[in-house]
């Protein structure tokens, strides 16, 4: 499955942004997704993931209650809802598709080239 991160941009702290994952060539409906970020001069690290119907996620403590994953099977698109953002939520953020929802990205084998989110303070 291709991938293709979009939604990223500069934002205030405490604004909103959503991200969205489209996914082509592949059913997406028979892959678990999720997404990760990496900030400069860090590793990369899991957000959230969501399982093939949707209707279990998991999130990273640091974004618990403020950021918010979903899909749409039907538009073969994820999305990740980021409400209060606050500076250290700037990274680039990546989509990614596994077989199974997961915290490690050695679950995922497609990735998304991702998209940069800037949080000003």
């Amino acid at each position: 499955v291709q991938l293709q991160a979009s939604g990223g941009g500069l934002k205030q702290a405490g604004g909103s942004l959503r991200l969205s994952c489209v996914a082509s060539e592949g059913i997406f409906s028979s892959y678990a997704m999720a997404w990760f970020r990496q900030a400069a001069g860090k590793e990369r690290e899991f957000v959230a993931s969501t399982n093939r119907a949707g209707d279990a996620m998991a999130y990273a403590a640091s974004v618990e209650g403020r950021f918010t994953i979903s899909r749409d099977n039907v538009k073969n698109t994820a999305y990740l809802q980021m409400n209060n953002l606050d500076p250290t939520d700037t990274a680039k953020y990546y989509c990614a598709a596994g077989s199974t929802p997961g915290r490690s990205d050695r679950w995922y084998t497609s990735w998304g080239r991702g998209t940069v989110v800037t949080v000003s303070s």
